[in-house]
C-alpha cells in the first residue's frame, strides 16, 4: 500500500510526496502556503490519478521522460522523477494510479 508523506520544507512550505509500497517516491507536490491547501492537493491527486488523461508526459532537456499529474483545470498537482525510459515512465504512471486512491497519510 502506498502512502502520502507530508512534510514542511526549509522555506516553510507544506508539501507531500506519494510513495509506492516499496518506498520509492513516485509523485511530488508543489509547495503550499497552508496545511489545508496541501490536504486539498492530496485529495485532488486521489481523484485525478484515476483518469489517464490527467497525466501529461514530457521529456527533459537531458532527454529523460517524466510526467505531471494535472487537475481538471489543467494545473499541475504533482510531478514525477526523471526516468531512464518511456516504459519506466509508464510504469510510474500506473503506480500512481494504483497507489494514490487508498494511500495513507503519514508525517515524515
Amino acid at each position: 500500500m502506498g502512502k502520502f508523506e507530508i512534510y514542511t520544507n526549509k522555506s516553510g512550505e507544506f508539501r507531500f510526496r506519494l510513495k509506492a509500497s516499496n518506498g520509492q517516491s513516485i509523485l511530488a507536490s508543489e509547495g503550499y502556503t497552508t496545511k489545508a491547501a496541501r490536504d486539498n492537493g492530496i485529495e485532488s491527486v486521489r481523484k485525478n490519478s484515476q483518469d489517464e488523461k490527467r497525466f501529461k508526459k514530457g521529456v527533459s532537456k537531458s532527454e529523460q521522460p517524466y510526467f505531471n499529474l494535472t487537475a481538471t483545470n489543467g494545473q499541475v498537482i504533482g510531478k514525477s522523477e526523471m526516468y531512464n525510459s518511456d516504459a519506466a515512465c509508464d510504469n510510474g504512471i500506473q503506480s500512481v494510479m494504483k497507489n494514490a486512491p487508498d494511500a495513507e497519510i503519514v508525517e515524515s
